[in-house]
């Protein structure tokens, strides 16, 4: 029997797996940037600062916020994807679940171990979810959203946003630092590094199946080269 069919079934499986493993391991990295307690990146500083405010735990702020900014994409016509809806949710579960077994650490070098590890391995965990192409996470949509309906540059609207929520969050108590300024740094470039280690192949494609003799539908002719290359 041909293995033809199952080859799709495997792309989608491999998809599947990068998607929930990477938002897992995003949640797990953020929480490695909570217990080094060096500074947050910009979104995790507001969710933090809420969560002093309210007394919820860090990952369920997170998953609060992800669920609001979500109804934002309501006005900018932005389609969720399975990737948009689990991210909601896996981010913040994943972030509580290592915060309650990762200790607190003491010392300037195990802080910077901690953070350290904590930025490379949202990295890996952005390369690993962004490339199962299952859609962007909330508040990547409301940024390309806004870039969008304003026509501004992403790079602006990224900024605005992110300076906007950490501005908020520091003002909420929560922890911004040299950790922030690392992060800041250091996952744009850890980000295209692991988009390209983590990009999956393009699904295979198959001929249509040849006509059966006497059908009423038999093959149309080839068209007559004109010197371009088809459109897909």
């Amino acid at each position: 029997m041909s293995s033809a069919p199952r080859r799709p079934a495997r792309h989608l499986t491999r998809r599947l797996l990068q998607l929930y493993v990477g938002l897992a391991l995003y949640g797990a990295s953020s929480a490695f940037l909570v217990r080094a307690g060096l500074g947050l990146d910009p979104w995790d500083v507001f969710h933090q600062g809420l969560a002093e405010r309210t007394g919820w735990s860090i990952g369920t702020v997170s998953v609060a916020v992800g669920a609001l900014v979500l109804l934002l994409w309501v006005p900018l016509r932005q389609r969720p994807g399975l990737g948009t809806l689990s991210n909601v949710f896996a981010v913040g579960l994943s972030m509580d679940a290592t915060v309650a077994v990762l200790p607190d650490v003491h010392g300037a070098l195990a802080q910077g171990a901690l953070l350290t590890t904590g930025i490379v391995l949202n990295g890996v965990a952005t390369g690993l979810y962004i490339s199962a192409r299952f859609g962007p996470g909330p508040r990547d949509g409301l940024m390309t959203g806004l870039h969008r309906r304003t026509g501004r540059s992403v790079r602006l609207v990224r900024t605005g946003i992110e300076l906007t929520v950490l501005a908020a969050g520091f003002l909420l108590g929560g922890t911004a630092g040299i950790g922030t300024l690392a992060y800041a740094l250091a996952i744009g470039p850890l980000s295209q590094l692991f988009l390209r280690v983590f990009a999956l192949p393009d699904p295979p494609r198959f001929p249509a199946a040849a006509p059966v003799a006497g059908s009423a539908h038999p093959p149309k002719p080839a068209p007559t080269p004109t010197g371009t290359a088809p459109r897909r």
